[in-house]
């Protein structure tokens, strides 16, 4: 047990009063039906060393929450940056945050990190206060906030966390508590503010696509479904410890991602629907299942053997993803999916390709909203310097992004329009033009 925490104790049996005296949320399908399109703020909150043995952050930085914002090239959140997406039309904001640098991780002399004798404590409170800061620059905005345990998770053997269920056994109790400190931190929050799992976590093997990919021969059944029920147990760990915070916990919209965060793109194994049709969405205790979502995440190629595909092509593509999010999960499991990153699987497709790549954007939005998804563009749009400006980097992707919804409906300026000139968007709004960050120029 964390130190630190010895005296909490998660109780089973959560107590009535907490339900009545929770707000009234909406459900989980409204508030994906009101978050229209989102942005992720990647990597910042959740820049991280990634290495146990090369733990560059930590042995060359004073490791304030500035050092970890800017360790991945970009810049710290601002309220100028967050009201500047909200001008562009984005109404939710995903903010990922890696939690273990700041769990009480120590180094050796050689500058390693041992996470098996590793002895977590409560999260520090300087980088506590420092997330609470950006979720606050988005919900003062009047934004979606999602916020979640993201690298944490993943393929770097700095992931705590495991889809196994040995993962599951070692990594339970701080899950847990990790989750009560979160929980209770955010307690009061409104309507607005939504709690993400975790983000892309893989088993033993570190697989993606599906579970036991990277095993001997590709496939393992008996450690897929190992890996399966770990995956749905974390889940419900989730959920009930949110719960079990009580507040506005009771009825906050909770999200739980797919193994790895997989999609079933592709046709090319038997196995990749796998991720969808395996998970279980947890049992509510309060019975209040209409507050769970889940999240997939999508990167299609837009390459075959290096060459690029047609538009057609990607349009086929892009419509196959969304029929199998749709039959596999909103339909056969009646719960509300949010795309909770999404773009291109090559970096320079942007740069190598920017006709089909804006086609390509235009298309994928146009499609997910169409089946009724949230579709959560990763990164992009304002990246390094010009988040500090703040400034958009590419305002035709941005354009392109939201060709299908002509008008701005932030609830700010239900009547102002997106104009693209000159390579630039600006808002126009009662005859007046205004840049994305509220300066006035005509």
């Amino acid at each position: 047990m964390m130190p630190a925490l010895k005296h909490l104790v998660l109780s089973l049996t959560l107590p009535l009063s907490i339900s009545l005296s929770a707000q009234t949320f909406e459900t989980a399908s409204e508030a994906v039906s009101n978050m229209g399109i989102g942005w992720n703020l990647g990597n910042t909150l959740e820049s991280n060393s990634g290495d146990t043995t090369n733990m560059w952050i930590e042995q060359w930085t004073a490791r304030t929450p500035s050092d970890y914002e800017n360790a991945w090239g970009q810049r710290p959140a601002t309220r100028e940056l967050i009201h500047m997406m909200k001008e562009a039309g984005f109404r939710a904001i995903r903010v990922p945050v890696s939690w273990y640098p700041h769990m009480g991780i120590t180094l050796s002399a050689q500058c390693l990190w041992k996470p098996s004798e590793w002895q977590p404590t409560a999260v520090d409170s300087v980088w506590m206060e420092r997330v609470a800061e950006v979720v606050g620059y988005v919900l003062d905005e009047g934004l979606y906030c999602i916020l979640n345990v993201h690298h944490d998770t993943g393929a770097a053997n700095t992931a705590w966390l495991r889809a196994s269920g040995r993962g599951y056994a070692a990594a339970e109790e701080t899950f847990r508590q990790l989750w009560t400190q979160i929980a209770t931190r955010f307690q009061d929050a409104d309507e607005h503010l939504i709690f993400e799992a975790y983000n892309e976590m893989l088993d033993d093997y570190s697989s993606w696509c599906f579970a036991s990919f990277a095993a001997p021969g590709n496939y393992n059944a008996t450690a897929a479904a190992d890996t399966y029920q770990a995956i749905n147990q974390y889940a419900a760990t989730f959920v009930e410890t949110v719960r079990a915070t009580g507040g506005n916990n009771a009825q906050r919209n909770l999200m739980i991602n797919t193994y790895g965060a997989c999609s079933a793109h592709g046709t090319w194994s038997s196995h990749l629907a796998e991720p969808l049709t395996q998970l279980i969405l947890p049992t509510d205790p309060f019975g209040t299942q209409e507050h769970l979502m889940v999240s997939v995440h999508a990167y299609p190629s837009l390459r075959n053997n290096n060459a690029f595909i047609s538009r057609t092509q990607m349009e086929q593509q892009n419509q196959q993803q969304m029929q199998v999010i749709v039959n596999q999960l909103q339909q056969a499991k009646q719960v509300p999916v949010v795309i909770g990153e999404w773009g291109s699987s090559e970096g320079t497709d942007y740069n190598d390709n920017r006709q089909l790549y804006l086609q390509f954007v235009q298309d994928f939005t146009t499609r997910a909203l169409a089946a009724g998804l949230c579709p959560m563009y990763w990164m992009g749009i304002s990246d390094g310097e010009d988040r500090a400006v703040p400034a958009i980097t590419q305002p035709d992707v941005l354009q392109a992004m939201f060709a299908p919804t002509a008008v701005d409906n932030t609830p700010s300026a239900p009547q102002a329009q997106r104009i693209f000139t000159n390579g630039q968007i600006l808002i126009l709004r009662n005859g007046a033009l205004y840049t994305l960050t509220g300066i006035r120029i005509n």
